[in-house]
Protein backbone atom coordinates (compact mmCIF):
# COMPACT_ATOMS: atom_id res chain seq x y z
CA UNK A 1 0.00 0.00 0.00
CA UNK A 2 0.86 3.68 -0.62
CA UNK A 3 1.16 6.12 2.40
CA UNK A 4 2.86 9.16 0.76
CA UNK A 5 4.34 11.30 3.40
CA UNK A 6 3.97 14.64 1.83
CA UNK A 7 0.02 14.41 2.69
CA UNK A 8 -2.02 14.08 6.11
CA UNK A 9 -4.69 11.37 6.58
CA UNK A 10 -7.79 11.21 9.14
CA UNK A 11 -8.70 8.21 11.17
CA UNK A 12 -11.68 7.70 8.27
CA UNK A 13 -9.34 6.78 5.53
CA UNK A 14 -9.94 10.51 3.90
CA UNK A 15 -6.44 12.24 2.46
CA UNK A 16 -5.60 15.81 2.58
CA UNK A 17 -2.97 17.75 0.65
CA UNK A 18 -2.45 21.07 1.26
CA UNK A 19 -1.50 24.01 -1.31
CA UNK A 20 -1.50 27.32 0.31
CA UNK A 21 -5.69 27.87 1.79
CA UNK A 22 -6.51 25.48 -0.63
CA UNK A 23 -6.81 21.88 0.17
CA UNK A 24 -7.62 18.32 -2.38
CA UNK A 25 -9.15 15.42 -0.45
CA UNK A 26 -9.98 12.23 -1.14
CA UNK A 27 -9.99 8.50 0.13
CA UNK A 28 -6.55 6.79 0.69
CA UNK A 29 -5.18 3.90 -0.69
CA UNK A 30 -6.02 1.56 2.21
CA UNK A 31 -9.76 2.60 2.48
CA UNK A 32 -10.50 2.31 -1.64
CA UNK A 33 -8.92 -1.62 -1.33
CA UNK A 34 -11.00 -2.08 1.84
CA UNK A 35 -14.10 -1.34 -0.37
CA UNK A 36 -13.85 -2.62 -3.65
CA UNK A 37 -14.34 -1.52 -7.21
CA UNK A 38 -15.97 1.83 -6.78
CA UNK A 39 -19.22 2.06 -9.11
CA UNK A 40 -19.97 5.77 -8.12
CA UNK A 41 -18.89 8.64 -6.22
CA UNK A 42 -21.92 11.23 -4.81
CA UNK A 43 -20.62 14.61 -4.13
CA UNK A 44 -23.49 17.42 -3.97
CA UNK A 45 -21.96 20.02 -1.91
CA UNK A 46 -20.46 22.06 -3.45
CA UNK A 47 -20.52 25.82 -2.90
CA UNK A 48 -21.08 24.73 1.08
CA UNK A 49 -19.06 25.18 3.87
CA UNK A 50 -18.58 21.83 5.30
CA UNK A 51 -17.76 21.53 9.08
CA UNK A 52 -14.89 19.31 9.96
CA UNK A 53 -15.90 15.40 10.62
CA UNK A 54 -19.15 16.20 8.76
CA UNK A 55 -20.41 13.91 5.70
CA UNK A 56 -19.54 15.97 2.08
CA UNK A 57 -20.57 12.90 0.01
CA UNK A 58 -20.66 9.04 -0.25
CA UNK A 59 -18.47 6.60 -2.05
CA UNK A 60 -20.21 3.47 -3.75
CA UNK A 61 -19.06 0.22 -4.27
CA UNK A 62 -20.11 -3.24 -5.16
CA UNK A 63 -20.95 -4.17 -2.21
CA UNK A 64 -21.22 -1.16 0.20
CA UNK A 65 -21.91 2.85 0.16
CA UNK A 66 -19.91 4.76 2.73
CA UNK A 67 -19.72 8.29 3.90
CA UNK A 68 -16.67 10.56 2.85
CA UNK A 69 -16.12 12.88 6.14
CA UNK A 70 -14.75 16.45 5.27
CA UNK A 71 -11.08 16.17 7.42
CA UNK A 72 -10.98 20.56 7.74
CA UNK A 73 -14.11 22.65 7.48
CA UNK A 74 -13.85 24.28 4.47
CA UNK A 75 -15.68 25.49 1.34
CA UNK A 76 -16.13 22.72 -1.60
CA UNK A 77 -15.05 24.85 -4.48
CA UNK A 78 -15.06 21.92 -6.63
CA UNK A 79 -15.49 18.17 -7.41
CA UNK A 80 -13.73 16.05 -9.56
CA UNK A 81 -15.92 15.92 -12.73
CA UNK A 82 -13.23 12.88 -14.22
CA UNK A 83 -15.11 11.17 -11.65
CA UNK A 84 -18.48 11.04 -13.15
CA UNK A 85 -17.59 8.67 -15.62
CA UNK A 86 -14.40 7.27 -14.22
CA UNK A 87 -15.07 6.44 -10.73
CA UNK A 88 -13.27 3.66 -10.97
CA UNK A 89 -10.17 6.47 -10.95
CA UNK A 90 -10.40 6.33 -7.35
CA UNK A 91 -9.18 1.90 -7.11
CA UNK A 92 -6.69 2.65 -10.12
CA UNK A 93 -4.96 6.50 -8.44
CA UNK A 94 -6.40 7.32 -5.00
CA UNK A 95 -3.79 10.36 -4.62
CA UNK A 96 -4.10 11.22 -7.64
CA UNK A 97 -6.61 11.60 -10.40
CA UNK A 98 -9.16 9.67 -8.11
CA UNK A 99 -9.05 12.82 -5.86
CA UNK A 100 -12.52 13.66 -5.03
CA UNK A 101 -12.72 17.25 -4.11
CA UNK A 102 -11.02 20.78 -3.85
CA UNK A 103 -11.83 22.96 -0.88
CA UNK A 104 -10.92 26.37 0.79
CA UNK A 105 -9.35 25.74 4.40
CA UNK A 106 -11.08 27.55 6.78
CA UNK A 107 -8.70 27.27 9.33
CA UNK A 108 -5.50 25.96 8.60
CA UNK A 109 -4.43 24.70 12.35
CA UNK A 110 -7.05 22.21 11.53
CA UNK A 111 -4.64 20.04 8.94
CA UNK A 112 -1.68 19.84 12.06
CA UNK A 113 -4.05 17.85 14.62
CA UNK A 114 -4.57 15.53 11.08
CA UNK A 115 -2.43 12.00 10.97
CA UNK A 116 1.34 12.02 9.41
CA UNK A 117 1.76 9.27 7.17
CA UNK A 118 3.82 6.95 9.84
CA UNK A 119 0.70 7.53 11.96
CA UNK A 120 -1.57 6.40 9.75
CA UNK A 121 0.52 3.43 8.10
CA UNK A 122 0.38 2.62 12.22
CA UNK A 123 -3.56 3.01 12.45
CA UNK A 124 -3.91 0.58 9.56
CA UNK A 125 -1.43 -1.93 11.32
CA UNK A 126 0.84 -1.12 7.41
Amino acid sequence: MNFPSELKYTKDHEWVKVEGNEAYIGITDFAQRELGDIVYIDINTIGDEVGKDDVFGTVEAVKTVSDLFMPVTGTVLEVNSALNDNPELVNTDPYGDGWMVKVSVADASQVDGLLTADAYKALVGA
